[in-house]
């Protein structure tokens, strides 16, 4: 190496210090950037030509970015129920608005990839971030649950429809022995529903059909029985119905007989409960423990409760489901039902009050009617290389051949819903590198002045 070769082996350090200093200035720009990720500097020796080990010589430099994708920023938490970070790697998949025509919107057909997370809802209902990019994902129709087609998230703030009652899910311990107004410890089997005051009627014990007590009966079946479940179920239009319960039990084991308990469930006619003016249905199955409080009869988890009627409104065919060992006969000191689950699908219609977002990467509405339903599947991809994305404007990253291919899901990455993740610019580092930059870069002119003296004084020989 000569003298003039230092010189252009200066001027390289001259521009990759500058090329340096140029990503410092980005970073430092976009210290407050949602989502940003610095650019480091790799340096990198290039030799000219090759010299045997005793005459090598040092090379000039370059200047290469280094991207800090899989670098996690901090998280800021907000009051905006769909700002989202994710914690772990991967991106949020987003698109660009190409235009609107005839109030429809249309967007790019290409991917872009961002970490920035503050996503809001535009006047349309589509979820787009700060710098402009809609979020991308699978709607959900609110009724069914069932995707409505990939595309840019949109959400409807439109009036969630009435569901009617279906299902009521159930689970409880049924007492060894009722607390019922006729037990008398000194009296076996007057706990038992017995003798109606019309007379026994073998339909209405036996568990077997929908029979009815009567209001004349009513007095007598309140003392032979003791307070179930009570709930409000709601019609297909959205009314509400109050349903009031009572078990009775019917037949105490023998172990002589090989007979288990027998529990019958009835369902009051009425909403609001008299003892002398309401009509009580079986709800038409008898349930059977054996000695151990274990349920034995019915075999399924779940049985049908016929044509329900209360106030003279027909819910329909209304489905039981207390599921595998969800009903048990052990004994309880206080002689009365344990209710652990007491649900139903119901409900009545309602606006959408609010948003937030799951971890695992649902779009969730609330309700007015109380209700929080799934309304989006965020798409979230993950990289192989996450540091070979091209970066683009707005905080968007392109897919290249060195970053691989999208792997679509959160694979162990977790959303954190009213939240954004900040730049990962940490200014302290920066300004530390800054100076080793300006310091580098005044030693490379400090070699071009050398270089200068050193050739002026070979020209000052022939003089």
């Amino acid at each position: 190496m000569d003298v003039f070769t230092a010189l252009q082996t200066a001027v390289s350090g001259l521009k990759a210090q500058s090329f340096s200093l140029e990503n410092i200035s980005g970073n430092i720009a976009n210290s407050q950037t949602v989502g940003f990720k610095r650019v480091d500097t790799n340096f990198v020796d290039l030799v000219a030509e090759q010299q045997t080990p005793t005459r090598q010589v040092a090379g000039s430099v370059a200047a290469n970015s280094r991207q800090t994708t899989t670098v996690q920023g901090g998280l800021n938490a907000t009051e905006i129920g769909t700002n989202m970070a994710l914690n772990g790697e991967g991106f949020f998949v987003v698109q660009t608005k190409s235009g609107d025509a005839n109030g429809q919107s249309s967007f790019s057909t290409s991917d872009s990839y961002t970490r920035r997370g503050d996503f809001a809802l535009d006047k349309d209902g589509y979820l787009v971030n700060g710098a402009g990019s809609y979020l991308k994902g699978n709607s959900l129709d609110p009724v069914t649950g069932q995707a409505t087609g990939e595309g840019p998230v949109k959400v409807m703030n439109s009036i969630l429809p009435a569901h009617p009652t279906g299902t009521i899910t159930y689970s409880a311990n049924l007492p060894k022995t009722p607390a019922t107004k006729n037990a008398n410890a000194s009296v076996p089997g007057s706990e038992l529903l017995g003798t109606l005051a019309s007379g026994a009627n073998p339909a209405i014990l036996s568990g077997t059909g929908s029979a009815t007590v009567s209001a004349a009966d009513a007095a007598s079946f309140i003392n032979g029985s003791i307070d179930g479940p009570s709930l409000t179920a709601y019609t297909a239009s959205g009314g509400p119905v109050a349903i009031q319960t009572r078990w009775a039990k019917v037949q105490n084991a023998d172990a002589t007989a090989g007979t288990n308990d027998v529990w019958n469930l009835f369902y009051a006619n009425q909403s609001t409960v008299t003892s002398t003016a309401t009509a009580w249905t079986n709800a038409g199955t008898a349930f059977q423990f054996n000695s151990s409080g274990q349920l034995t009869a019915p075999a399924t988890s779940t049985v049908a409760i016929p044509a329900l009627t209360v106030d003279g409104v027909n819910l329909g065919n209304i489905q039981l489901n207390y599921g595998s060992g969800g009903l048990t006969g052990y004994t309880s000191s206080g002689g009365t039902v344990t209710t652990n689950t007491l649900t139903q699908d119901g409900y009545t219609s309602g606006t959408l009050n609010n948003l937030s977002v799951t971890a695992d990467g649902k779009v969730m509405g609330k309700y007015s009617n109380g209700n929080t339903i799934a309304l989006a599947n965020i798409k979230v991809v993950q990289f192989n290389n996450s540091d070979g994305l091209k970066a683009n404007s707005n905080g968007t990253y392109e897919q290249t051949l060195g970053s691989g291919t999208p792997l679509v899901g959160l694979n162990g990455t977790t959303i954190i819903g009213s939240n954004v993740e900040q730049s990962n610019t940490d200014i302290a580092s920066e300004f530390s590198k800054m100076i080793v930059t300006q310091q580098a870069y005044s030693a490379n002119t400090k070699v071009i002045s050398t270089s200068q003296d050193m050739m002026s004084a070979l020209i000052n020989i022939i003089r």
